[in-house]
This record gives structure tokens, C-alpha cells and sequence, in this order.
């Protein structure tokens, strides 16, 4: 088992800084509460992004079997992190955009 907050804590620890953010619970049991979606808007105050943090705040499973965070947080530094899922297994993949190779230049 795996807290939602704190892996994504984990994977911020280099000081990249959140610019906005879209996580989505799949909604496995009907009576679980924490199924909205969890949305930081672009320009948010600390108290949008401790609230956001907060509705990360639950455990689930992480390992094989079904996807359950679907989602996208876009960095300051124009990279993001996307939500993978490879068999069940999920984690969060580090995007950066691509060097441009040197035969594209004039």
C-alpha cells in the first residue's frame, strides 16, 4: 500500500514546483469518499495547495491488478509527470521535453 500525498511529495523532493495539477481516483468501492477528482488551478494560494496535498492524503494499492490514479501535474519548469500504468502497476513518469538535435539548427 501506497499514501497518494506522500509519493507525490516524493517524487517533488528536487524542488520542482507544482504549476497546476488534475488527479483522478477511480472509483472502486461506492462508499469510498475520497473518489473526486483532485484539482490544482493554476495561480492557487498555499491554502489551495495544502487542501490539495490534503485530498491526496489516503492509501491505495499500487501494484498489480487495477489502475487506480489517473492524472497530470505540470511543473513550473515546463516538464510535468503523468500518471503510468504498466499491468496494474502504476507510478509517476517524469516528462522533460526533448533537446533539439543539432541538424535542426541553421
Amino acid at each position: 500500500m501506497k499514501n497518494a500525498k506522500q509519493e507525490l511529495l516524493h517524487i517533488l523532493k528536487d524542488t520542482r514546483l507544482v504549476k497546476c495539477a488534475t488527479i483522478h481516483k477511480l472509483n472502486i468501492y461506492k462508499d469510498d469518499k475520497n473518489n473526486e477528482s483532485k484539482v490544482l488551478k493554476l495561480n492557487y494560494t498555499e491554502d489551495d495547495y495544502n487542501e490539495f496535498l490534503n485530498k491526496l492524503d489516503f492509501e491505495y494499492n499500487e501494484d498489480y491488478g487495477t489502475q487506480i490514479l489517473y492524472g497530470i501535474v505540470w511543473l513550473e519548469d515546463n516538464t510535468w509527470l503523468l500518471r503510468e500504468e504498466y499491468d496494474g502497476s502504476e507510478w509517476w513518469k517524469h516528462i522533460t521535453i526533448p533537446e533539439i538535435p543539432v541538424e535542426c539548427y541553421i
